[in-house]
């Protein structure tokens, strides 16, 4: 942890994948127009407006010129009250088309993000479980909330914006050539001196950029770690020391690089203005003293001015856009990446349904190891369920029991090998029929937002509100669920918090139970429940396994001993198979767990 006597420079935040400063890659920008590319027209007629809408806004000054020189010089009321009306006509087109095109790119804007959510959203409900493994879920909700919005602010403004710099610093340069070239060439003197200076500000803009997102990346980081462990943090009575590390370490670095940003800024943008005023003061100085040995009227010289002095402010703009394309090429990287991970598990072509389910699981020879690591979690595992059974699977931790249950129900596919439900291969059928076929309570069930009556319903929609209740009163839910505020209407929040490990439980077996599977999968869905809790869950059990074939992986005794058969797994195999009392006749590795787990729970 750093210390708080650490200066800015010496702090080093944690690394943030999130965080870095993408150079300009055409086959991102290439893959991102592809998400542009419905609204191609759209952006056209955008462009179209902003170019109308940029050459009434430089026809100001030349309009102020003739004012000046053919009206006010000539005493000609008809071509001052005519260009009045000129101007004041253009002012209104360039707000009409300020308008319209502001709604147009901030409909193409919201559009490209609609489609890009929900094709990040549809794709990582495709990718495989080892994908989430890899990645945490703050960081996915980065990508899809942070940046695509980066992406959405690139569209809505910065791309049109960049076009209405462009537009203006052309229109600028060519009516100042038109008015006077050779007064021109002496306000462009200052180019060479702004073209040092922004390539500066850009390479330390660079750093400073990088640093100010590691800034508040910390900063929330850190935040969201203290919020979500706040229990942690007051059992351990860390709330000073935390706060100390947030206040003089995380906070004080997004302040110094903010501060730091702030000053480069301070200096880059009034010297821009400074060399516009001086290239502004030549103006006057040569056309007013006509050094350049031609006469310059009143009108031509103010014209000149002014449009001198809105000649910096696109190229100043524009240095800024490049910032924008940066951050854009980053978070494009990002979410491409995202999108572009493949769905390790997929649905063969054609694919066929998979029939109603009589619950025979074979394991023919199946070995397994994860992508990103070559030792085999399962060897040569041989197995036969007859439709029905209660196979209950014991083992240490990482012996290979959950690794067994995650192929049954496909969310990964055998290295070698087949597993089989009724004699058909998974891999031939779709994951949905057979999935829809299957039920899983896990250890820690997870329920959603909303109420207790929509999460045990999440199996099966068209569920009756009496189904629901039925199904909670089997388990032995229906009691504390009518003692809540609102009975089955109470909303839970996301992730049940307001709920006991045990009522969530309950209500996680009761969306098993009603949505009625063939398959029936337990991952230690009592393990973290009290005595109480498990003798009425156990209860429930009976009902819940009836006629179903089930796999139970469980620490406690009780759900283990009334299975049909017991596998012991050891080291990705089968080492022991049978009854209970006929294992600990064995006086091998399960007379060594039970004895293990009986003195534990004594």
């Amino acid at each position: 942890m750093t210390t708080a006597k650490q200066t800015f420079s010496e702090v080093t935040p944690p690394h943030l994948e999130d965080l870095p400063y993408r150079e300009y890659d055409p086959e991102i920008a290439r893959q991102l127009l592809k998400f542009i590319k419905p609204y191609t027209n759209k952006i056209i007629l955008s462009t179209l407006f902003m170019a109308i809408s940029s050459f009434a806004a430089v026809s100001g000054p030349y309009l102020l010129n003739v004012a000046i020189d053919e009206g006010l010089a000539k005493n000609s009321v008809a071509t001052l009250r005519n260009t009045v009306i000129l101007f004041l006509l253009l002012q209104v087109a360039q707000w009409f088309f300020n308008y319209v095109r502001t709604n147009i790119m901030a409909r193409v804007g919201q559009s490209v993000i609609f489609d890009f959510r929900a094709r990040l959203f549809e794709h990582l409900q495709e990718l495989s479980l080892s994908f989430f493994s890899r990645y945490s879920s703050g960081r996915i909700t980065s990508r899809v909330i942070n940046d695509v919005n980066v992406l959405r602010e690139f569209v809505t403004w910065t791309l049109l914006a960049a076009a209405r710099d462009f537009f203006t610093l052309i229109g600028i340069v060519f009516t100042m050539v038109i008015i006077n070239w050779k007064l021109s060439l002496l306000s462009f003197i200052v180019l060479p001196v702004m073209a040092v200076l922004t390539f500066e500000f850009r390479k330390r803009a660079r750093t400073n950029y990088l640093r100010t997102r590691m800034g508040i990346s910390w900063v929330n980081s850190v935040l969201a770690e203290n919020i979500n462990g706040v229990r942690v943090v007051q059992s351990f009575s860390r709330e000073d020391t935390n706060y100390d590390y947030f206040q003089n370490t995380v906070n004080r670095y997004n302040l110094d690089a903010n501060i730091a940003a702030a000053r480069l800024s301070s200096v880059f943008f009034p010297s821009i203005d400074l060399l516009g005023k001086v290239a502004m003061a030549l103006a006057i100085w040569a056309g007013g003293t006509a050094v350049l040995g031609e006469p310059l009227s009143a009108g031509d010289l103010v014209a000149f001015v002014l449009y001198i002095d809105r000649f910096f402010e696109p190229i100043r703009d524009l240095s800024m856009r490049f910032d924008n394309l940066m951050a854009t090429m980053a978070s494009g990287e990002r979410i491409l990446t995202l999108l572009n991970t493949p769905v390790e598990v997929q649905d063969r072509p054609g694919a066929a349904i998979m029939p109603p389910i009589r619950g025979e699981v074979t394991f023919d020879h199946v070995s397994f190891h994860y992508s990103d690591d070559d030792q085999e979690v399962l060897k040569d595992i041989n197995l036969r369920v007859k439709p029905g059974e209660t196979i209950a699977l014991v083992g240490k931790t990482g012996a290979g029991k959950t690794t067994i249950i995650k192929l049954i129900s496909r969310f990964y596919d055998p290295t070698s090998g087949r597993v089989l439900i009724d004699g058909i291969d998974l891999t031939q059928v779709t994951q949905e029929s057979l999935r829809s076929q299957m039920g899983i309570v896990l250890q820690d069930p997870f329920l959603f937002s909303g109420t207790v009556r929509e999460n045990i319903r999440f199996g099966r929609l068209e569920a009756t509100d009496e189904e629901v209740e039925e199904a909670a009163k089997a388990v032995g839910a229906d009691d504390f669920i009518r003692q809540m505020r609102l009975g089955y209407e109470t909303p839970v929040e996301e992730g049940g918090i307001i709920l006991s490990v045990g009522q969530r439980q309950l209500i996680s077996f009761a969306r098993a139970l009603l949505a009625n599977p063939r398959i029936l999968i337990l991952d230690e869905a009592t393990s973290s429940v009290d005595t109480q809790t498990e003798q009425i869950i156990q209860k429930a059990l009976s009902r819940l396994l009836e006629g179903r074939t089930s796999f139970v992986i469980a620490h406690r005794l009780s759900t283990v001993t009334n299975a049909d058969r017991i596998l012991v797994i050891h080291d990705g195999q089968i080492v022991e198979e049978g009854k209970h009392h006929e294992l600990l006749e064995k006086g091998g590795m399960y007379h060594q767990l039970y004895s293990l787990r009986f003195e534990e729970e004594q």
